[in-house]
Order: structure tokens, then sequence, then C-alpha cells
């Protein structure tokens, strides 16, 4: 497996795709979870992580310019509850080849306002009963779901099935299982730096005179993402202050 840092994100071919949008192209390294992002300084339209081993999607910092997510062929079973946080104008995420069970582990994609084309063939979720239909209540904006048109017609049935009484009992069934089978959530190791947060490192790296902590704070801001340690106790705005103060 093959760590994702910013030199490989740095080295890895960039191109414009027949689309005529700017694409990352991350295939095939193994990479194991999603990391480093913010070092792609959000100049890409499309991000292409096909054939890697990624069992969650997340792990990116605020990347509004992104709107197309391309992982086939990963081993993803989870999707972060903050996906739309971080990509909120993702049109397209493919997802053919990965490991999503039930419909309920889809909900976090229903955040995503701009979301238009969703692909999760070859996904056990893909096999439930009432896979369309749920997924075309549930996303109205939607008009691709395995690259096949979601029609009007479907759409209306879909809707009369999940406002009947069966359908609300369906609906409940489907979040039971989601939370039945989401593993406990291990306490989180980095957070999604905000601009504030940004400018702090920033001001930190104008003050300060030893070169290793330069290189490590302009690593946090490459990433966009701040650990744990800065985050301690709530003391996050101390965390900074002690830096600025030892770096004079």
């Amino acid at each position: 497996m093959v760590k994702l840092t910013p030199d490989l994100i740095n080295q890895s071919m960039q191109y414009m795709n027949p689309c005529r949008d700017r694409e990352l192209d991350l295939r095939g390294y193994k990479i194991p979870q999603i990391e480093n992002m913010g070092a792609t300084l959000d100049q890409f339209d499309t991000f292409d992580f096909s054939d890697n081993d990624i069992r969650k999607l997340d792990g990116f910092p605020h990347l509004p310019r992104l709107k197309c997510l391309l992982m086939n062929n990963n081993r993803i079973v989870r999707i972060s509850d903050i996906l739309h946080e971080s990509l909120p104008n993702l049109e397209s995420v493919i997802l053919t080849g990965n490991n999503i069970q039930e419909l309920g582990d889809l909900e976090p994609l229903t955040k995503l306002p701009k979301l238009q084309t969703l692909s999760l063939l070859t996904n056990p979720v893909s096999t439930k009963q009432h896979y369309r239909e749920y997924v075309a209540f549930r996303f109205p904006n939607l008009r691709l779901l395995d690259f096949r048109k979601i029609k009007a017609k479907e759409r209306e049935a879909a809707k009369e099935l999940f406002k009947s009484k069966k359908g609300k009992e369906l609906h409940r069934e489907i979040m039971r299982k989601a939370k039945l089978s989401m593993p406990v959530p291990d306490k989180p190791s980095v957070h999604n730096a905000t601009p504030a947060d940004i400018q702090r490192i920033r001001e930190a790296i104008k003050r300060a005179t030893n070169l290793h902590e330069v290189e490590r704070l302009t690593r946090i801001l490459q990433s966009g993402q701040i650990s744990d340690d800065f985050m301690l106790n709530g003391k996050f705005e101390n965390r900074f202050a002690l830096l600025a103060q030892n770096f004079v």
C-alpha cells in the first residue's frame, strides 16, 4: 500500500479530460485512505481514485471546485456524514465495484445539493429490494443512476410508494438496518480546517523562526486538516497562541 502524500499528489498525472475538466489521476496506487488533498489547492474538477484500497469516502478538506469523484474498484463501505461540507459542488460520484451494503448507507450522499450522476453497480446495495425506487425518492435531483436515466414516471411511482404507509415502514426498516451495520466510529484524528483556522496557521508561519515548525505548519496548511493535538480540550485558540509565542 502507498500513503497518499503531498509529494505523490504533486507528482501524479494531471490533464484535461474529454469533458474539458481538469483531472488528477490517482489510480492504482493501492492507497488505503484519502488524506493530504489540501495539497491540490482546489485546482481540479475531477479526482480519479479508481483501483485503490480505500474503505471510507472521507478525508477531504474544503474543495468547492471539485465536481466529479471516480472511486471505481475500491473497498468502500462507509461514506462520511460531512462529505457535503467538504465537497459542496459534487455533481458525479462513481462508486462502481465497492462494498456498500445497505440503502441507508447512502444517506450522506443525499446531502449533496448538486449531485446528478451516481453509480453503485456491483455493490451489494444495488441488489436490495426497492433499490432503484429508494434512490429515486431520496435523490430528487439525481438524473442518472447506474448510467440509466431516472424517468419522471419512475420517480413519481417511487414517491407514491415511500409516502404510503407501507413505504414509511420500509424507510424505517432501511434506516434501522443501516444503523445496525454501521461500526462504532473511531475518535476523529483530523478535522477539516476552516478558513479562520487556515488564516491562523498562516499567521503562525509568518512568525516562525524555527524551520522544523515552518515545515510542519506548512504541511498542515497544504493538507487542509488539523490533527487532534490542535483541538485538545477545545483549546484550539490557545494552542495557536502558544505556537506563535514560541516562534517569536
